[in-house]
């Protein structure tokens, strides 16, 4: 999801305006249990926001089939590496599936009663359609998503309480729970709702999806081999990756677990004999995504993803670097690693992209002889350790 202002920076004061927003989103925090809608009072507007789309989801009566079909994305994107996140992309073109589902090509098969895209475009027409034409279409090309922290603890029974993600880091956050009432009628209260109260109870975040577009190790598990067939070299060796920790949470709850991307610059089977030779090799670039959820924080999370799959003997050293988004402009780390001639040091260089805000945990150059040290090893690198394989 978007964030905006790291908690590992001091925040920027803030322009009046924002100022107010902060203030008025925590004087609501303050309100609980305080009627807010009603089937009387139904939103006026719809736009595609976090905020407006969180409270048109709390004015609709979504049952148990609709919560589990959020369920089944979120554990469907899980599965496949991303946070436990329902884009409403998913929603509209395939209910049940999850991010990276698509590019698998195992997107789910229609299979529910009344998906829940029927009930919002339903409420849309009987309530807003005159102003909010085109808004479904517009909701599931928005690139909004819901986001359910904690899903995996989810009892199959209770009713989520719907929040959202909003434009400054807060750790308390309005939340909509819906309340029936005798007659077939129903309210909708504001309640407080934070991180151990997301332990406890569902809650449904509504925010931006942006990690979409990023490589998983789960992703390449499932389109990539394992490892080479067969190596050109038998004295190549594959470097991977096969344990990740993360020691600390670098985002506020609303927005999701932490993205750890890992890159690793490096020249794939290099055999020059002469100097030369160095035109023909171009330096490779692995880019992945490791997701850390909120509650594997602490935890060894198991991988044995590749990095380098192969690593010749001239090859000295790779550049490595681990930063967590955090969004902004990008720029880039330029940094050069070495390789070996008959006992001659060349250097080649790497540009690694990576955003202005991003917190970089560790960068650096790692050493064959490194590997081959701690070879099974795990050490720490910066807030995370990393277990490497080497062979």
């Amino acid at each position: 999801m978007k964030k905006f202002i790291s908690k590992k920076k001091s925040p920027l004061p803030l322009p009046l305006a924002l100022m107010s927003v902060a203030i008025l989103s925590l004087q609501a925090c303050d309100k609980t249990s305080q009627p807010v809608i009603s089937p009387e009072s139904p939103s006026k507007t719809l736009e595609t926001t976090p905020a407006s789309v969180a409270r048109m989801l709390s004015e609709i009566p979504f049952t148990l089939d609709q919560v589990r079909e959020v369920w089944d994305g979120v554990n469907a994107s899980s599965a496949n590496g991303y946070d436990e996140e329902y884009t409403f992309m998913d929603m509209f073109s395939s209910p049940g599936s999850g991010v990276g589902d698509e590019e698998l090509g195992t997107r789910a098969a229609a299979r529910y009663d009344e998906p829940f895209y029927e009930l919002i475009s339903r409420h849309v027409a009987e309530t807003v359609a005159t102003r909010s034409a085109g808004f479904t279409g517009d909701l599931s090309t928005s690139g909004l998503q819901i986001y359910w922290p904690y899903s995996e603890d989810w009892d199959g029974i209770s009713m989520p309480v719907i929040t959202f993600c909003p434009e400054i880091a807060l750790e308390a956050n309005v939340g909509y729970l819906r309340e029936e009432l005798p007659g077939n009628q129903w309210i909708v209260k504001e309640v407080t709702v934070d991180e151990d109260y997301a332990r406890e109870h569902p809650v449904w975040v509504v925010g931006w999806n942006e990690d979409a577009g990023a490589t998983t190790p789960q992703m390449l598990a499932k389109t990539l081999p394992e490892a080479p067939a067969t190596r050109s070299n038998s004295d190549f060796k594959t470097l991977r990756i096969k344990e990740f920790k993360a020691h600390v949470q670098y985002d506020s709850w609303l927005s999701g677990g932490s993205e750890f991307f890992i890159k690793c610059g490096s020249i794939k089977a290099f055999t020059a004999s002469v100097a030369s030779d160095l035109t023909n090799y171009t330096p490779e670039i692995t880019d992945l995504m490791i997701k850390v959820k909120r509650k594997q924080v602490g935890s060894t999370i198991r991988l044995n993803t590749i990095i380098v799959s192969e690593w010749s003997p001239q090859l000295s050293e790779c550049v490595f670097l681990i930063h967590e988004d955090d969004g902004g402009k990008m720029t880039t780390w330029k940094a050069g690693g070495e390789v070996k001639i008959k006992s001659k040091s060349y250097g080649f260089s790497v540009e690694f992209p990576y955003h202005r805000n991003d917190d970089i945990v560790w960068r650096g150059k790692l050493s064959s002889n490194y590997f081959e040290k701690y070879n099974g090893i795990a050490n720490r690198f910066g807030d995370t350790s990393i277990t490497f394989v080497f062979n």
